[in-house]
């Protein structure tokens, strides 16, 4: 078994980088457009907060469908899980992200699930306050705690390009208000989308929203509880069969523990009772994700036994 450390790190980023050349960067986003394709970063952090980095670390970039899993963390804390998968579903689909024709051939008119863009905006509906300010202000104090740390921010121009830019999601908003799946009036659920997504992280901060899912939903700092344990496992196995969006099921054979990723290149994992991982990768694939760091995911679950479903998996 390979042991965790700066320079096994180092090697992985030198190995794939080479992969950066099969993707692209996002141009339609600023910030995300003036990332540079062959950057690649990866962040581990166990349990005992031991932090172990290589590659361009540095780098700041929104969250984008990341983010998704922070929303549906907020709302079942908010509603239960009963009344969120009555407005969702939790079933992996095999579209795009961004389809809306499966509102319309679904009998229920609900998304299939929160890791797509319909099932995302329909959750943000669900959300818990009395202005859109107040429901993000309340989604970016969790963060903070889950984090440990106050150093984030919303992007004003990432925001802004996303309203601008935001045609398809507002379709998809405006038809399920049409069916009635979605609460709030449809500006007010996008306006709460588009902010979540511009959050801007670094590949630690990645990590450390993996660390908290890994360490049973506590914070690190204090090991207070902050997700119910059931809504913990609720997320973990979405994550695991739609977070990757149509490429999930690969990943739960050849990585095999909960990942969730977002246009932006980033992607956080979560390895139960022992690591978040963090990884940055800006050149993406067609279905969305980083294609270094998909590689990478691959190559440390292997190299660490990572995988949850495997028999010789580390407690």
């Amino acid at each position: 078994m390979v042991t965790l450390s700066n320079e096994y790190l180092k090697d992985i980023i030198t190995e794939y980088t080479p992969y950066t050349t099969q993707g692209e960067v996002v141009q339609s986003l600023p910030c995300v457009s003036e990332l540079n394709q062959n950057d690649i970063g990866i962040a581990v952090i166990d349990l005992d907060q031991n932090i172990y980095t290589a590659g361009t670390t540095d780098l700041s970039f929104s969250l984008q469908s990341a983010s998704k899993v922070v929303s549906l963390m907020i709302a079942l804390e908010d509603l239960g899980e009963e009344k969120v998968f009555q407005t969702v579903g939790m079933e992996p689909m095999g579209d795009f992200f961004n389809t809306i024709s499966h509102l319309e051939a679904d009998d229920v008119h609900r998304p299939f699930n929160p890791m797509v863009n319909a099932g995302a905006i329909a959750i943000c509906s669900l959300i818990k306050g009395s202005s859109v300010e107040e429901r993000f202000e309340r989604i970016m104090t969790m963060l903070k705690s889950v984090l440990g740390h106050d150093d984030i921010h919303m992007n004003e121009d990432v925001y802004k390009a996303e309203r601008r830019k935001g045609d398809r999601n507002r379709a998809l908003a405006y038809y399920m208000s049409s069916t009635g799946s979605v609460a709030l009036d449809p500006e007010e659920a996008l306006d709460l989308y588009f902010r979540i997504n511009s959050i801007q992280f670094q590949v630690r901060d990645l990590a450390l929203l993996g660390l908290f899912f890994a360490n049973g939903g506590k914070t690190i700092e204090g090991g207070e509880q902050l997700l119910h344990p059931d809504h913990l496992t609720t997320i973990e196995a979405i994550m695991m069969t739609s977070g990757m969006y149509n490429e999930s099921g690969r990943f739960a054979v050849n990585v095999g523990f909960p990942c969730k990723s977002g246009i932006s290149g980033g992607i956080f994992g979560a390895v139960p009772g022992r690591y978040g991982i963090g990884v940055i990768g800006p050149a993406i694939n067609p279905k969305g994700n980083s294609v270094a760091g998909s590689k990478i995911l691959e190559r440390l679950s292997k190299d660490l036994g990572l995988n949850i479903f495997h028999p010789e998996a580390k407690e």
